[in-house]
């Protein structure tokens, strides 16, 4: 016999099913809460967010800053430690990131003639946040 849980949607689910959705809300909620602590660093640094999870054709881009010019576009990953963080980009997502901000820079003043930065935001286990600027500008 299967169980069958009431969410609090009013869905009806799985035991299986109800445990699969509180653990995507809770990567959904921690991917929301790391992006938020990378955004904050570059404010600190002076940059300009002007994106949030900015989604194209070709996919979504974390966070888009304007920084001296410079269109800066960031992945943020989460992990216990910011080596583990950078690992969990993979050539394919750099690729997907590369074709959106060229999308996002067709909308700009001077296109794809801008001046861009790719970086990666790194969020380890304790909440501390490292910029690695120009992680994959070479992809």
């Amino acid at each position: 016999m299967t169980t069958h849980f009431r969410l609090d949607d009013g869905d009806t689910v799985t035991a299986v099913a109800a445990a699969k959705r509180r653990r995507g809300r809770r990567a959904y909620l921690s991917g929301v809460s790391a992006e938020k602590a990378v955004a904050q660093a570059y404010d600190r640094r002076g940059a300009d967010l002007l994106e949030t999870r900015w989604r194209g054709q070709a996919g979504e881009i974390d966070l888009i800053f304007l920084q001296d010019g410079v269109y800066v576009f960031c992945e943020v990953k989460k992990a216990r430690s910011f080596d583990a963080a950078a690992e969990r980009l993979r050539p394919d997502q750099m690729q997907r990131i590369h074709v959106a901000a060229s999308e996002y820079l067709g909308n700009t003043p001077a296109g794809q003639l801008s001046e861009v930065r790719f970086d990666l935001g790194v969020v380890d286990d304790r909440g501390e946040v490292e910029i690695r600027e120009g992680a994959f500008s070479h992809f």
